[in-house]
């Protein structure tokens, strides 16, 4: 699996002025893109470790609120329900606390 965050739109977002943390600062941008690529790895694994023939079933979109701002977090879905994402987002969790981030 291949990480890509986009570093460029993050400069850019600090050359023109925008806040490094805080609401709406572009620390909310990153923790989104390091969020979900760390969902896509857990549901690969949850996925190779699941012997029936179950596979992923698109994404469910959910709003996250962290003290840089909300955004929305796309979270992979399985066919059969059965991945709860155990390191970054359970399952009706919608903010991130410390415990998650550490």
């Amino acid at each position: 699996m291949k990480i890509e965050i986009d570093v460029e739109q993050f400069a850019e977002d600090i050359k023109a002025g925008k806040s490094i943390g805080g609401k709406d600062g572009v620390l909310g941008s990153l923790i989104k893109q390091l969020t979900e690529a760390a969902l896509a790895a857990e549901i690969d694994s949850h996925l190779t470790q699941d012997l029936s023939k179950n596979r992923k079933n698109g994404y469910a979109t959910k709003t996250m609120k962290s003290e840089h701002g909300e955004f929305e977090l796309d979270v992979p879905r399985d066919r059969d329900g059965s991945f709860e994402p155990e390191y970054n987002v359970p399952k009706n969790q919608d903010s991130f606390s410390k415990d998650l981030i550490s």
